[in-house]
């Protein structure tokens, strides 16, 4: 949402988890909110958690103002409505902030007022898109990936609720929502959470006679998001919620590409306190240096967010993880390959390089001395010149394995006399908790300063998520207090702390809805799946409404399974608007290397937009 205020613009770094103790990595690390799935209807199938995990997970968060929002994106089937029903009450009854979904059916169900969030499956990518969701009673809308500064900024001109976007991790080639290449392929619905990732498969690039133009490349296979240096940008557009995308990515992932965001946020903030704030509270100890390079990736872009646009969005070489470049072979002899530099590499970390043929391979660096390379056996015959990755490393692996310092928030206390024989302890966190107690005593003057020890006691906080900030004590410095009573007070103040930041923590209701317009014809773009989808449509104006392709019957026709803003045409030189046009022929079809599917690819050039077309089945009947 644009400010419009004199108020700070809350901001939010929003974190994938997996699982719970992934979730509380991220939450140390930095996140302002984490997303995570639950027991069923994820859109990530592996990567499901018990509600009893959920729960800790909420307890752990909420006394830092962290949200939790749980995923629920995937179609809901008819008979699965009441499941998700009862699901969605006991999400809400252990504090889940808000619901990240897809389908519209949740919007018609008799559950219980949690926030609803629009997922990226919901496809927006115009203001009249997201004003249509926020009518409909949704609290925060995240944006189709594929748009530039100036599209984001439309959006959030439009609509008064927070607007959110990917800032980090891995593509879909096509627009989110509206792809179903695995669901023809295999079954596997993408918009159930079982994407079979064909967009990662090889494929031979060919006419529409079968003749082979380049083979067995990846051609949809897109390089992994990266908008770190456009944060500032994206903040000017009126975003305010930066999702790092990766679910099914593993802990040190999650903390690498978290803690640098986070810091990277923080120094937005430090430049602009009277502009921005971050959403949530408390002090991070980060003990690695974070590092997006050291950590799986296909290569980087920021997709489309400004123009011009970088040539390559797509890692049509390898659909595996690259790493970082440590250098270029000079020469290699026997088990030794020798770089042109000092390798910021260790023994143990693991190498790779595209042969000649462009195909990645790998080695495993045994012994590492200056600028050479000693491998177990003889090393790959590798030309000079060619560049050297590291895709596995012993200090992103280390950062895996060792736990994360928690979180802590900033607690200062105040410790003061009021009378002759009472002294009074209160504490104040850095969220605006406080809490007071009082404590009889007999004062007594000391032979040796006191301030020190007492400072000493109070602050001695190791079992509480508090840590001391600012310290105002008033007693005098020769004031006698017991060590056992500033220890009971110690005790009984931060107990009634954790009361007070329990109690003031609100969880917010979702939007009241109301009476929009949606389009009088709907196909099976929208993914309608059950009767109560096909409600709110009807009851907002929606006269022709088609089933999604999930629970249509199979039909042995030409299907377009996916829309894309990438192009591969551009990708490999020959736009259809240049003079290389002529590169390429105008019918361009890839077809699976191993398997049997086909697709026709057809481009639209005053939307700039390429349609991927399954004629497998229509070659087949």
């Amino acid at each position: 949402m644009t400010d419009k205020s004199s108020t700070p613009r809350s901001l939010e770094l929003l974190s994938p988890a997996r699982d719970l103790a992934t979730a509380i990595a991220a939450i140390d690390c930095g996140a302002d909110a984490v997303y995570i799935g639950g027991p069923d209807h994820g859109a990530r199938a592996a990567a499901s958690n018990s509600i009893e995990d959920i729960c800790k997970l909420v307890e752990y968060a909420h006394p830092f103002g962290v949200k939790v929002y749980v995923t629920l994106n995937t179609l809901v089937y008819e008979n699965e409505i009441d499941g998700v029903k009862r699901l969605v009450k006991d999400l809400y009854n252990v504090g889940v902030d808000a619901l990240i979904v897809q389908d519209m059916s949740l919007l018609e169900m008799d559950i219980p007022p949690i926030e609803l969030h629009a997922s990226t499956q919901c496809d927006t990518r115009t203001p009249e898109k997201a004003l249509r969701l926020q009518t409909a009673g949704f609290s925060q809308i995240v944006v189709a990936r594929e748009l530039n500064l100036d599209e984001i900024k439309s959006i959030a001109d439009a609509v008064d609720v927070p607007i959110e976007v990917f800032v980090h991790g891995a593509l879909c080639v096509s627009y989110s929502g509206d792809c179903r290449a695995s669901l023809l392929a295999t079954g596997r619905s993408a918009n159930r959470g079982e994407c079979a990732q064909m967009c990662r498969l090889p494929y031979d690039l060919t006419d529409s006679s079968g003749r082979v133009i380049v083979a067995g490349r990846h051609f949809l296979s897109l390089k992994d998001m990266k908008r770190l240096d456009n944060l500032e940008q994206l903040i000017d557009a009126g975003a305010s919620s930066f999702k790092i995308e990766g679910r099914l990515k593993d802990v040190g992932y999650v903390k690498n590409i978290t803690a640098l965001y986070s810091a990277r946020l923080d120094e937005i903030i430090r430049r602009n306190p009277d502009k921005y704030r971050r959403s949530s509270f408390g002090v991070k100890t980060i003990d690695f240096t974070p590092s997006a390079e050291s950590v799986f990736n296909r290569g980087f872009t920021n997709y489309f967010l400004s123009r011009p646009e970088p040539h390559s969005l797509a890692s049509i070489a390898t659909p595996k993880s690259t790493g970082r470049v440590v250098g270029r072979v000079k020469n290699v002899h026997n088990n030794c390959v020798t770089l042109d530099k000092s390798l910021s590499i260790e023994n143990g970390d693991g190498l790779g390089y595209f042969d000649r043929d462009g195909q990645f391979n790998g080695f495993r660096a045994n012994r590492v001395e200056g600028n050479k390379v000693f491998t177990r056996d003889k090393a790959p015959a590798i030309a000079p010149g060619t560049e050297i990755y590291c895709n596995s490393d012993r200090q992103s692996r280390l950062i895996s394995q060792r736990g994360t310092t928690p979180r802590r928030l900033s607690t200062s206390i105040n410790l003061r006399r009021v009378d002759k024989h009472r002294i009074v302890l209160s504490m104040t966190t850095e969220s605006g908790a406080s809490a007071e107690v009082v404590a009889d005593v007999e004062f007594q003057t000391a032979r040796s300063p006191q301030r020190e020890n007492r400072h000493r006691i109070i602050t001695k906080l190791g079992d509480t998520i508090f840590i001391a900030g600012e310290i105002d004590d008033t007693l005098a410095d020769d004031d006698f207090t017991a060590a056992s009573v500033l220890t009971d007070l110690r005790r009984r103040c931060c107990e009634m702390l954790m009361t007070s930041v329990k109690s003031r923590y609100k969880t917010a209701v979702r939007r009241a809805a109301k009476q929009l317009s949606t389009p009088e014809t709907v196909d099976f773009h929208e993914n309608i799946s059950n009767s109560l989808a096909r409600k709110f449509y009807t009851d907002h104006g929606t006269q022709k409404i088609d089933d999604a392709l999930e629970v249509q019957k199979p039909v042995n026709k030409e299907v377009e399974v996916m829309k894309c803003r990438y192009c591969l045409r551009r990708e490999l030189g020959a736009c259809l608007k240049t003079p290389n046009r002529n590169k390429l022929p105008n019918d361009l079809m890839l077809r699976q290397v191993g398997g049997n599917r086909r697709y026709r690819l057809e481009f639209d050039c005053k939307n700039c937009q390429m349609t991927v077309i399954d004629v497998t089945g229509a070659t087949r009947g």
